[in-house]
């Protein structure tokens, strides 16, 4: 969901119209991903940050290979993927809103830091040396964890990182009715690359859908294509 200029943070948008209530319109992102019937769903780091409350201790390691894909008790649940190379998150618990959460990891992250995950209960993985390597971190997800649908739900530089990588199937944006204005603000796609790059490269977009939702919502879809 963005403001019609393509911006993410929702504090600094304009008020809605008259009669326009922001809970309907913001009501809408969690209907909407329902009809995907996905798995679970990705994020960053710092959006991750601003859902989990935990913190930093020393863990006893209960033995065994610490460096390993480990796959803790997902109970059945849908998941929760933390794209976190340098394991900065500290989660206290395995789950959020009863979705299991998997971190995705970079090798270079301690073993009490490791300890720390397994005694939460939380599952991960490693995406190579720095954790970049996001395409070998999905083909884990669906090979070790069996995941088929996940919804990458930002910010925008994890969702410029999987744009760079040609890893998006498919674009659903609610465009919410609002302005932010400011130039510099956090965008859809903030991909993290020097001026000349363009991370779009190769990639096109075909129109599925459009509906307009209560209170003026627009959602678009688009299926990305190799160009």
């Amino acid at each position: 969901m963005s403001s019609i200029d393509g911006r993410l943070i929702v504090d600094r948008w304009t008020a809605p119209a008259a009669g326009i209530k922001a809970e309907t319109l913001r009501g809408h992102y969690d209907e909407i991903a329902s009809r995907f019937e996905s798995d679970g769903w990705i994020v960053g780091r710092k959006t991750m940050h601003e859902l989990i409350e935990g913190e930093a201790r020393t863990v006893k390691s209960s033995g065994g290979d610490l460096r390993s894909t480990y796959i803790a008790n997902r109970k059945g649940r849908d998941v929760a993927v933390s794209i976190d190379p340098h394991g900065k998150l500290h989660y206290g618990r395995d789950n959020i809103a009863d979705d299991h959460i998997i971190a995705v990891l970079g090798e270079e992250v301690s073993d009490n830091y490791l300890a720390e995950l397994r005694e939460d209960g939380v599952s991960y993985l490693f995406a190579g040396p720095d954790g970049s390597d996001l395409g070998g971190a999905l083909k884990m997800l669906g090979e070790v964890f069996g995941l088929k649908i996940l919804l990458l739900e930002g910010g925008g530089r994890i969702n410029g990182a999987f744009l760079k990588e040609g890893l998006i199937d498919e674009i659903s944006l609610l465009v919410y009715p609002a302005i932010d204005g400011l130039a510099g603000v956090p965008a859809i796609f903030d991909y993290a690359g020097l001026g000349d790059e363009l991370p779009g490269t190769g990639q096109s977009l075909r129109h599925i859908g459009t509906e307009t939702l209560e209170g003026g919502t627009v959602w678009l879809r688009y299926r990305v294509e190799k160009a």
